[in-house]
């Protein structure tokens, strides 16, 4: 891999390593590109805070510090500056007054939850309800044509163990509608190497059957994982296999 785009920080609540370890392993790695893509902080009501994300009062600090990193690894590694988030209409706006306010460079769609996250249901719960993955798919669909991100990160994370032709029947939608916007979809190599319900061999399988645009993401939690070659490798033997050949670089749509 010559780039990650998909790197979180301790902010997240649930990533270990300070922000220069991650420059430090991407550079051992060989990586010539790691972008930050930490979980987007959002503005909830009645106080309710999901504890996988950063803190809004923390943005800043979290800017500070890749844009100082970016200065440090000038000219041995490209750090661009990012966010992953879900698209929660109701609270989206409020949310992108807040990220105008600093030079993001792109972010990633990682639809963790349905609806809004606030009293809703978790993208991961095990469900076999038709219904349950329509709206994921009309979502993320509706998130696409947003413009806003530059690439839909572990877009299999709906956990549906319903009928298979149910499944690719709708997942296909999204496929074709991620393909019209020319948003490349990420194998993820977090749940690979972690033998999680993602990657979705049925899912990849219609992706290459609409021929997406695909891209290897680490996901990293860890600096250490950002030399992880033996599931690097099992991902590209899979999407080989599959007639998809990663990008090995991504172009960034701004904020």
């Amino acid at each position: 891999m010559l780039a990650n785009y998909h790197t979180h920080t301790r902010r997240c609540r649930h990533a270990v390593g300070e922000d220069r370890q991650y420059a430090e392993a991407a550079v051992k790695a060989g990586l010539k590109i790691l972008g930050f893509s930490d979980h987007s902080p959002y503005y909830f009501p009645d106080g309710y805070y999901s504890s996988f994300r950063m803190r809004p009062e923390e943005l800043e600090g979290y800017v500070e510090s890749v844009l100082s990193l970016r200065k440090a690894y000038a000219g041995v590694l490209e750090i661009p500056l990012g966010l992953e988030l879900e698209y929660y209409p109701k609270y989206l706006p409020r949310l992108l007054t807040l990220l105008r306010e600093y030079p993001m460079d792109y972010l990633l769609l990682g639809q963790h939850f349905i609806g809004n996250e606030y009293g809703d249901s978790y993208s991961g719960n095990l469900t076999g309800d038709e219904a349950v993955l329509r709206r994921y798919v009309d979502q993320t669909i509706e998130a696409m044509n947003t413009g806003l991100f530059t690439y839909f990160a572990h877009p299999d994370v709906i956990h549906f163990q319903g009928e298979p032709a149910v499944y690719r029947r709708h997942m296909r939608r999204l496929c074709r509608e991620a393909k019209s916007c020319g948003i490349p979809l990420e194998m993820n190599l977090l749940g690979l190497q972690g033998g999680r319900h993602y990657p979705n061999p049925l899912f990849w399988e219609t992706a290459a059957e609409e021929g997406c645009l695909a891209v290897l993401g680490r996901d990293a939690h860890d600096p250490a994982v950002l030399s992880d070659t033996a599931t690097e490798e099992r991902a590209l033997e899979w999407l080989h296999d599959l007639g998809l050949k990663p990008m090995e670089t991504v172009p960034l749509r701004k904020l």
